[in-house]
């Protein structure tokens, strides 16, 4: 194994940091700001709507091209052109004239964002393999601060200096994330070794025959549906459920964000320092279950705890994140499996706040969407059944196949 000097180590280490924040950051400054942006030009329904589904489509589309676009330009060129592109669709962000410009540069922005959550895992794998965990912890905590964070601060800054100056803000923040990714593609070797690599359809026609590959894909696509299903859905849930007040709802639905900070924290150093997965599992279907019947039969008795338990399954994210880089041998596989379990599991998810939506326009309440909550849970039971085997990706394809991978 290449070692590395105790300058790039540090430089991909800061570069993973301030990637993870711009990345959370692109995608949680919007929001909060539709009102304000509304004042200035008018914000169709439509459009509001595509808004809100357009980041788990991208990076459900974003998982399907770049294994290809890293096997062309490289990792680390890769992962630049990503940063570049996040922070000038942020700066085009600012600078909207209206909905469609508005909803064309922040498709943009997610496009890039989803580029860059596929690479990640493979960044770390690349240069920490003997520190997954900890650095998986390190950026998933960056990832889980930058979350909650611009919904606290991005309305106060738009007060200040406007919802044009708030975006602008968010772009220099993006820009500064480039210049570390400038400084570490320099720094890496030309290599042609990609030109001699198997091509990508023969790596993803060997990961789809792996269980492990579709438990993972189960992991990140669960985690994401209950994500993206809560964001959708949380506040206006607990107004008619537990007859709580916008603000209340509010509250509440910044608590369940907080809840990835902790998980963030521990998980993946505890899954490396372990190496078992099976407990994290039984806590995250266990907590978010007792939640959605918390909700379905008691909503008002104890809200803030049935919160806070359906706030514990997302700690399958950094799970996932951190298993893209245990699970995997060489940091090309890291690439292939990441992109196609987020492509999957995305795609997943985009479906569930439809769903949940859909349903509660048919019946009027919301318990066919927390019993769609709590069936999606019940299918992360097999994947961890699956998962307790200890074995890479490419030994499991091997032990199946008698192949040498």
């Amino acid at each position: 194994m290449t070692r590395r000097s105790a300058g790039t180590i540090a430089l991909a280490a800061a570069a993973i940091v301030l990637l993870a924040l711009t990345l959370r950051i692109a995608v949680a400054s919007l929001s909060p700001l539709l009102a304000r942006i509304g004042e200035e030009f008018p914000l169709p329904a439509v459009v509001v709507g595509l808004i809100g589904m357009a980041p788990p489509v991208a990076f459900a589309l974003a998982g399907m091209v770049t294994p290809a676009i890293e096997r062309r330009l490289g990792l680390e060129r890769s992962v630049l052109v990503a940063a570049i592109t996040a922070a000038v669709m942020l700066g085009l962000r600012a600078a909207a004239v209206d909905a469609w410009s508005l909803l064309g540069a922040t498709a943009g922005v997610f496009a890039a964002v989803g580029v860059a959550n596929v690479l990640i895992p493979t960044v770390v794998k690349k240069y920490f393999p003997e520190r997954i965990g900890l650095m998986t912890t390190v950026y998933s905590t960056a990832m889980a601060v930058a979350t909650f964070t611009p919904p606290l601060v991005a309305v106060p800054l738009a007060d200040a200096v406007g919802w044009r100056g708030s975006f602008v803000t968010w772009a220099v923040v993006a820009l500064a994330a480039v210049a570390p990714w400038v400084a570490l593609t320099l720094r890496a070797r030309a290599s042609r070794r990609d030109a001699l690599d198997e091509p990508r359809t023969a790596v993803l026609s060997r990961l789809v025959r792996v269980p492990q590959t579709w438990a993972l894909v189960i992991t990140f696509g669960v985690n994401s549906s209950v994500a993206y299903g809560m964001f959708a859905w949380m506040p206006l849930l607990l107004i008619d459920v537990a007859g709580v007040d916008a603000a209340e709802a509010g509250g509440l639905l910044a608590l369940f964000s907080f809840m990835g900070l902790p998980v963030s924290l521990l998980v993946p150093l505890l899954v490396a320092r372990l190496g078992r997965t099976t407990p994290f599992y039984v806590v995250a279907v266990a907590g978010g279950l007792i939640g959605v019947v918390g909700l379905l039969v008691a909503p008002a008795a104890a809200t803030v705890l049935w919160v806070v338990l359906i706030g514990i399954p997302p700690l399958m994210f950094p799970l996932a994140l951190v298993l893209f880089g245990l699970r995997t041998r060489s940091h090309e596989t890291t690439v292939a499996l990441s992109g196609f379990v987020q492509s999957v599991g995305y795609g997943f998810a985009a479906l569930t706040p439809l769903a949940i939506g859909v349903t509660h326009d048919l019946t009027g309440g919301w318990t066919a969407g927390l019993v769609l909550i709590g069936a999606a849970l019940l299918l992360v039971v097999p994947a961890a059944i699956v998962m307790v085997r200890r074995e890479s990706v490419e030994e499991a394809w091997e032990r199946r196949t008698g192949l040498r991978w």
